[in-house]
């Protein structure tokens, strides 16, 4: 991963990401995709499917199985409408089919396979499942935290302002991915995703490492919902540093941070050490030990 130094001036894009779980034999597991090497945007690595919102996506408010309110206090953002809370949801929903086929709506597995094949045929989301009359599930995809990516970047030169859900897969549905935005797929506990980096097998970027480090404390689909259901999601503005000669982002509840209360378990920063983001006191605190 390569690591920029490039100031981002403006407003970041609001996007919104899916963190989808399932149950293993003894322990969570999250579905990664590996992006595209020659992607602008986290080339090589593995992400939770997501990406920004399109204009189009707060037409489909009225076919959502929540109301456009409910979705607004869900999230906890008071400053957007109730509309552009609803749009954030179908935006998670349509992204994660576009890379992945998972559909939450109102389908059959068989449908949703058949129009996954469709849609990378050509047409639109909106153009494939309007005339289908679908009504998408909203109530399945359960906030988690928002990330908005400081104006002095560390791994890209965008800036997004992402919504992280979480959600169990639909019942017959079986993720994959689309050869094209990504490139490798796979299952894995959080605890394994954060040693196999540790190990150098696969590249992440901080807001992946600091969410399967949240992830890492739960062993159980429900424990997690559990939990997104007790609180607001979090919002973290990351804030990067230059520490010694080395780069440093802080999160909130460091000292190097203008928030003092700690929002998300495990290290409070990470340092850009050894080609990679890691905290000062190794691997240990990321899987909670």
């Amino acid at each position: 991963m390569e690591l920029n130094t490039i100031r981002n001036e403006g407003k970041p894009a609001p996007s919104a990401t899916v963190v989808v779980l399932r149950d293993a034999a003894d322990d969570l597991e999250v579905f990664l995709l590996r992006r595209h090497g020659q992607s602008d945007v986290l080339g090589g690595a593995y992400v939770f499917p997501g990406g920004k919102v399109d204009a189009e996506d707060a037409e489909w408010a009225d076919r959502l199985d929540r109301a456009p309110a409910e979705l607004h206090a869900l999230l906890g953002e008071p400053e957007l409408t109730e509309l552009e809370a609803a749009g954030l949801f179908v935006t998670a929903i349509r992204e994660v089919f576009e890379e992945t086929g998972l559909l939450f709506a109102d389908v059959t597995p068989e449908r949703a396979r058949q129009a996954w094949a469709a849609l990378r045929a050509g047409p639109r989301f909106d153009e494939l499942l309007a005339p289908l009359g679908v009504r998408l599930r909203a109530g399945a995809l359960h906030p988690w935290s928002r990330w908005i990516t400081p104006t002095l970047s560390s791994v890209g030169r965008k800036r997004f302002d992402t919504r992280f859900f979480v959600a169990t897969v639909p019942p017959g549905q079986e993720p994959a991915h689309d050869e094209h935005e990504a490139t490798e797929s796979l299952w894995l506990a959080p605890r394994t995703a954060l040693r196999q980096y540790w190990d150098g097998l696969i590249e992440m970027a901080p807001p992946q490492i600091m969410s399967l480090t949240h992830l890492a404390r739960h062993r159980s689909v429900a424990g997690v919902l559990a939990a997104a259901g007790s609180r607001p999601p979090p919002c973290i503005r990351p804030e990067p540093r230059d520490v010694d000669g080395v780069r440093v982002v802080c999160y909130p509840g460091d000292p190097g941070h203008s928030q003092g209360e700690q929002v998300l378990p495990g290290p409070t920063r990470l340092s850009w050490r050894n080609q990679r983001f890691e905290p000062d006191a190794g691997l240990a605190i990321l899987l909670g030990d």
